[in-house]
């Protein structure tokens, strides 16, 4: 982890106003789909109908004589050009011990479609519109082949096998703990509490949908990808080394601003590699735009995980075991992150903020005929802890006990603090019962009751929820490098390979900056998305401030460094006598100073510059407690979340206001999964939600005023900043909250379990069958 210098300041606590939204909210933005390329042409795909299909003709004859049409692509021109597969790591296994096995995931299906929306053939033409005619009269012979879409029906005896190599559907599989210890406490067991758990699939729906723009410079053959994406150098890297095959410096990725992201727009698409193809081939700029149905069909989904969930307590609630049985959806192929999110990252935090050291977890990876499940805010961890927190809560209505008394038995104390739990992990820092205790307060728990009956004299049902929740950040690369340079015209300009998408970042970096340097902040300008610019892992798993932070904050340090060098030399003075304050150097003890940006007047090209690097010692652990209340009218199944309180441990909140803003955002998220989201299709593998008259997402007036407070009480050890990552929080604690607030309010009927999304059907629907009706 970097040391900083004491005296060295970062604007922590300061609730700056972001800087990037005059830009945003006055139509200013730079999109993909903002960029005007009047020469360029459109690039369209042909989606395969069926959910498992082998290809036996493609005629594209008509297609190709049709007005305005210059190319048609098939997975078969693509395969003989030598155009490469996306990667996917192999480095799990099958439950047999044999290697894991998978499909290529190929940019247009060749031989056989596995998912309904598979791309099948792409047309490029003059406009947008001659290119989806032209596609609509390309002919394909499909042979029909049996299809699954359930993860637990994939795994029956004699389901339809989506890849031959793996004949149960089983990709890959782990597990963590001691079956045998964890059996045996169970036998012994006061108490024993199992719940059937479900996160269902979800739709990630960002604002903008995918976009892609590419051109080969006609002198050197360079390719340009003008695109979005979360992690800019490692989709150039994927790009020309797994599917173009030519050298990474050949290939430039710019992106610019980015309408959401949210984990969906980590990696490459097939729709980047055609279009890149396409470029290439043609020497031509093309460009693609996708519309919502494209994001349903073809962008990744995210959850999808099936558990069943048990504890055994003894008589005073302690939990002497824990053992969870997953299957995880993976879809009909594995993106990057597909068998990671069930089989690595939910375990990471599956015990959640309890001490329980004897676990037994069981994780299958099981491929379906339908969309590949890949990263969405959270990926893994809203999953695990959603586990939990119902659990934990089931567990103190089995057993009669306030679910805060129980929690707080269970939890992990400061005390044990670095503490490693049974799957391997080590928290850093958190003092649960404070949190919960912060929440109960400022939810005003014991005013519960009064609620209550007050909704009960309107006639509705009221219920309360909580949730404990702890996250893991930073992914797997814990270091970040940037380049920071002070200008002859007076600005200072960091280069980062993070990349921004709506959570702040040009704000948050320049506010460090601007304090480290005591420089105005307009006087700061922020390049993201340029990888000639800068290389990094980019933004995802919560990473970006307390690991891209770090560099930031690092190079203004190292800036410093090197103006106190070249100040020393150009005022005669020893490098010990130069005092830095406000962007001047100065001879300590006299009024001799030179300013900074003169430094950089003299400098090649006019710029003082420092190449630096952040790095921390690992993950953040950012957690909190969330307390919510609903309200549902029994006679229509609807229900409306009443009040909702969250106390929030990020460690050294940089920006308050950011930092709240994305915990309302995932909060919103949280909500649509618990009450509203879900991802269907038919039993042929026909997506029935493909667009948002049939997926369900909140609106403004279904989130209730979020009451957020952030605990700075137990910064973060494994960084400078004392910072943790806070963009995932509230997708992880919010699903967990709402659904137990919705079953608090049902139990009373008799109402035991229920799998999100409680719509009003599903909940209307359990309570005329419940024991009370």
């Amino acid at each position: 982890m970097n040391i900083l210098p004491k005296e060295l300041r970062f604007g922590a606590g300061q609730p700056v106003r972001r800087v990037e939204d005059q830009r945003l909210v006055t139509g200013h933005g730079r999109y993909v789909d903002d960029i005007a390329h009047a020469d360029a042409l459109w690039l369209v795909l042909l989606r395969s109908p069926h959910a498992h299909a082998r290809i036996t003709a493609i005629d594209t004859a008509a297609a190709r004589a049709m007005p305005g049409v210059e190319a048609i692509f098939t997975g078969a021109d693509l395969m003989a050009d030598g155009i490469g597969s996306l990667p996917t790591l192999p480095v799990f296994k099958r439950p047999d011990g044999s290697p894991m096995t998978f499909p290529e995931r190929r940019l247009l299906a060749h031989e056989v479609v596995r998912f309904t929306g598979e791309a099948v053939a792409a047309v490029v033409a003059t406009s947008r519109a001659a290119a989806q005619a032209a596609a609509e009269a390309i002919a394909v012979d499909y042979e029909v082949l049996p299809a699954v879409t359930d993860p637990q029906a994939a795994i029956a005896p004699g389901a339809p096998a989506v890849w031959p190599q793996a004949p149960d559907n089983i990709v890959a599989a782990t597990s963590y703990g001691d079956a045998a210890a964890v059996e045996a406490a169970f036998k012994a067991a006061a108490h024993v509490v199992s719940l059937d758990v479900v996160s269902q699939r979800l739709a990630p729906a960002a604002m903008e949908p995918r976009s892609t723009i590419a051109e080969v410079d006609a002198k050197t053959g360079r390719l340009t990808l003008h695109m979005q994406t979360q992690t800019p150098t490692t989709t150039r890297d994927t790009l020309a080394d797994a599917v173009l095959k030519r050298p990474k410096d050949s290939v430039h990725i710019l992106v610019g601003d980015i309408g959401g992201g949210f984990g969906q727009k980590t990696g490459v698409y097939p729709e980047d590699g055609v279009v890149a193809y396409a470029a290439v081939k043609l020497k031509r700029k093309v460009r693609w735009r996708g519309d919502r149905t494209d994001e349903f069909l073809g962008g990744t989904h995210g959850r999808d995980l099936t558990s069943t969930a048990e504890f055994a307590l003894d008589a005073k609630g302690r939990v002497q075991a824990f053992r969870v049985r997953s299957i995880g959806g993976t879809g009909a192929y594995l993106s990057g992150t597909g068998v990671l999110i069930p089989l690595i990252l939910g375990p990471f935090v599956a015990t959640g903020t309890y001490d329980l050291p004897l676990v037994h977890i069981d994780v299958k990876a099981v491929m379906t005929n339908t969309a590949p499940v890949g990263a969405y805010r959270g990926a893994g961890r809203p999953e695990a802890v959603y586990i939990v927190e119902r659990l934990m809560d089931a567990a103190a209505r089995q057993i009669g006990m306030d679910p805060r008394k129980l929690r707080k038995i269970n939890f992990i104390k400061p005390g044990q603090m670095p503490y490693r739990t049974a799957t391997g992990q080590t928290y850093d820092s958190g003092a649960f019962a404070h949190m919960l205790d912060r929440a109960s307060e400022l939810a005003d728990w014991d005013g519960f009751a009064a609620r209550k009956r007050a909704a009960k004299s309107k006639g509705l049902l009221y219920g309360r929820g909580l949730a404990s929740y702890i996250e893991w950040t930073g992914g797997t690369v814990h270091n970040e490098k940037v380049s920071l340079h002070a200008t002859g015209d007076g600005r200072v300009v960091l280069h980062s390979g993070t990349q921004a998408m709506g959570q702040g970042l040009e704000t948050a970096y320049s506010q460090m900056v601007s304090a480290a340097l005591g420089i105005p902040m307009d006087k700061i300008q922020v390049v993201q998305g340029d990888t000639d610019l800068a290389q990094g892992f980019g933004s995802v798993g919560s990473r970006s401030l307390f690991v891209g932070g770090t560099a930031a904050v690092v190079s203004a340090s190292d800036l410093i460094t090197k103006a106190r060098e070249s100040a020393a030399n150009v005022l005669e003075a020893g490098v010990g006598d130069i005092e830095y304050n406000g962007g001047w150097l100065t001879v300590a003890g006299t009024d001799r100073r030179v300013s900074l940006f003169d430094l950089a007047k003299r400098e090649a090209g006019e710029r003082l510059s420092v190449d630096s690097e952040g790095k921390v010692d690992g993950p953040s652990w950012p957690n909190g407690s969330h307390i919510c209340e609903v309200e549902i009218d029994p006679q229509t199944g609807i229900t409306r979340v009443a009040r909702y309180t969250t106390v929030d441990d990020v460690g050294v909140a940089v920006n308050p206001m950011l930092v709240g803003g994305q915990i309302h955002g995932g909060v919103a998220q949280g909500i649509g999964q618990a009450l509203y989201e879900g991802v269907v299709y038919d039993p042929d593998g026909q997506l029935l939600t493909a667009t948002y008259q049939d997926y369900c997402i909140p609106r403004a007036d279904d989130v209730p005023d979020i009451r957020v407070t952030l605990d700075e009480s137990a910064p973060c050890r494994t960084n400078p900043l004392g910072s943790k990552g806070c963009g995932e929080s509230g997708a992880i604690g919010g699903p967990p909250c709402v659904v137990n607030a919705v079953m608090d309010a049902l139990s009373g009927a008799g109402v035991k379990n229920l799998h999100a999304p409680l719509t009003p059907m599903k909940v209307w629907s359990a309570l005329q069958a419940a024991p009370s009706a």
